[in-house]
């Protein structure tokens, strides 16, 4: 009995945070009520309460349903003892260019996140998600050029932190330029050749762009 009382609960939470989805990315997030949320799901406004402490909880619980294998899967890949850190890191990033494009879940709620988000007092939890995030990742990628660079015998033409920050920035500008229209350009081809340019203006050399067994 307790067992299926813990299956039903977590089962309301993935209602409620499919339903939060879904109406995230039809209306925005400040436009879009707990009632509705709850109505939505099935749910009472009771039950919302019971799994997250407001609108700001259970925005950050549906970004980390897809953001979190993205984190891990980078974690992974500037692991100081693999043998090749470049591929590593590489291989991580067009990881989840790919999974842009294919996983239709994954691009909704980044759509969300990039497009139908505004920062208001209710949402600064949302806000410092988001930066904390942002600087993990960056600290990560730094992470990964330092064992790059090692690994390479080559220092790198700009410091470690600098180099982590404008690869985020253009990563993350290529997605957000991608979903305002996905038919403009081949996110994965073009954020792969732009990948490569930057690491060679880094001092490190990336394995040619046909060699994709990391990363398919």
């Amino acid at each position: 009995m307790v067992r299926r009382t813990k299956e039903e609960a977590l089962a309301t939470r993935h209602r409620l945070l499919d339903a939060a989805e879904l109406l995230f990315h039809a209306q925005g997030v400040s436009r879009t009520s707990l009632n509705e949320i709850a109505l939505k799901a099935g749910a009472t406004r009771g039950a919302i309460y019971w799994h997250f402490k407001d609108k700001a909880d259970l925005f950050n619980a549906m970004m980390e349903r897809v953001t979190l294998p993205l984190e891990q899967a980078l974690q992974l890949g500037v692991n100081e003892k693999a043998g090749d850190p470049l591929a590593g890191l590489r291989g991580a990033v067009l990881h989840s260019l790919r999974l842009m494009t294919t996983d239709a879940q994954l691009r909704r709620v980044f759509e969300v996140a990039t497009h139908q988000v505004e920062y208001v007092s209710e949402l600064q939890a949302v806000r410092d998600r988001h930066f904390n995030g942002r600087n993990e990742c960056i600290a990560d990628i730094a992470r990964g050029l330092r064992f790059a660079a090692r690994d390479q015998g080559v220092p790198l033409s700009i410091p470690a932190n600098v180099a982590a920050q404008g690869l985020h920035a253009l990563i993350a500008g290529l997605m957000q330029d991608w979903l305002l229209d996905t038919s403009y350009f081949d996110l994965v081809a073009t954020g792969e050749a732009a990948l490569d340019v930057y690491l060679k203006g880094l001092s490190l050399q990336p394995k040619p762009l046909e060699e994709k067994s990391l990363c398919a």
